[in-house]
């Protein structure tokens, strides 16, 4: 794929867009007033991976939280507002690394310019973050079917209305702009992206909204954020679910490295296993997944592995003769191998010890 170049934006000490690598984001589920719980989760969640991380701001005791949040994290910290924008006032006061703002409920352009203001003087920078829910009241009006000046139905309303904050942003002088347009279904939120990323040059911050439950939210997430990657669209991301947040980390990792984008440890390679398998291939993958992911390992000389663990023959060193290590197993036992060349033959009880040793050595 060949990455679309973007405007290069510094959230804290993270880098966005301009050929930095994608990074992963997400968001707490606690009550940013909370601030153990909230700081608590934030440390778990950059244990898994997290880059940057959002809270929610929903009134002036959250806002005035950011403060002894951030001294006790250490990744990015991003103010998410809604509707009154003298919270983000006192998120940028307390040290927030970025501001989200809403299109469709802070939109009175002397509210925005005090933002800006701010903003500008801790030079930090903003997202423009749209939701197909929350499209500004005059372009709500419009039908579905009207074509504004960028495109049809919702995901033309969404630009439309991204790319007229963004002017009054611009006629402030305020340049460091995140963009986002998301919708809770994958087409409405590829094509509003891909319409976007014709106009715009400012880095983009990928997602599907409201994408549901871990099981079809992370498959939604994965279609959506993975196709516009493949475009060479999204500088960074964030999986939404409905869940415990590290589940969002994890996904979103798991996004990256299949699309060869960030490497994050070992990628395991396994059959699905079918009536030729005679071991119990589930609990030995498992085993294996569990062993070589952890944070310890990711460190490591392993970290670009390929593991393969096949069920049998027809999936042996043959289908998976790229992989830089791996199991065949038959009826009780398995067989080693490396960069399709066997090594060793080993018993069932003993495949997981082995292969761990051999794949550390």
């Amino acid at each position: 794929m060949e990455k679309i170049n973007t405007k290069q934006i510094r959230v804290g000490d993270v880098r966005i867009g301009g050929g930095a690598p994608v990074s992963i984001q997400s968001m707490t589920k606690t009550d940013t007033r909370d601030v153990s719980a909230t700081v608590r989760q934030i440390k778990e969640l950059e244990k898994a991976g997290c880059e940057i991380i959002r809270v929610a701001v929903k009134d002036f005791q959250a806002a005035e939280a950011i403060k002894d949040i951030k001294r006790k994290i250490k990744i990015p910290l991003v103010a998410d507002i809604h509707f009154d924008y003298r919270l983000a006032l006192i998120a940028i006061e307390m040290g927030a690394d970025k501001i989200r703002l809403n299109p469709g409920n802070i939109y009175i352009e002397e509210e925005i310019r005090e933002v800006v203001k701010s903003a500008k003087k801790r030079k930090i920078p903003i997202r423009v973050g749209a939701n197909s829910g929350s499209i500004p009241v005059q372009l709500r009006k419009l039908p579905n079917g009207a074509t504004c000046e960028v495109g049809q139905g919702k995901e033309g309303k969404m630009v439309k209305s991204v790319l007229d904050y963004i002017k009054i942003l611009e006629r402030m002088d305020f340049y460091d702009i995140i963009v986002s347009l998301k919708a809770s279904d994958v087409t409405s939120t590829v094509e509003a992206y891909r319409l976007f990323s014709k106009r715009s040059k400012y880095p983009l911050h990928l997602g599907v909204t409201a994408a549901g439950p871990v099981s079809t939210g992370t498959v939604k997430s994965s279609i959506g954020i993975g196709a516009l990657l493949l475009d060479g669209i999204g500088d960074t991301i964030r999986v939404s679910l409905t869940g415990d947040p590290s589940e969002e980390v994890i996904a979103g990792k798991n996004i990256l490295q299949a699309l060869n984008l960030r490497n994050f440890g070992p990628e395991i390679i396994s059959c699905p296993t079918c009536g030729r398998c005679q071991v119990d291939l589930q609990k030995i993958a498992e085993r294996i997944q569990l062993r070589i992911t952890n944070s310890e390992r990711r460190t490591t000389k392993i970290a670009g592995l390929k593991v393969a663990i096949m069920g049998c023959e027809v999936n042996g060193p043959g289908e998976a003769k790229e992989a830089d290590i791996g199991i065949a197993c038959g009826k009780g036992s398995g067989v080693i191998f490396k960069k399709g060349k066997i090594v060793k033959r080993v018993k069932e009880k003993d495949i997981t010890r082995e292969l761990l040793k051999n794949i550390t050595t």
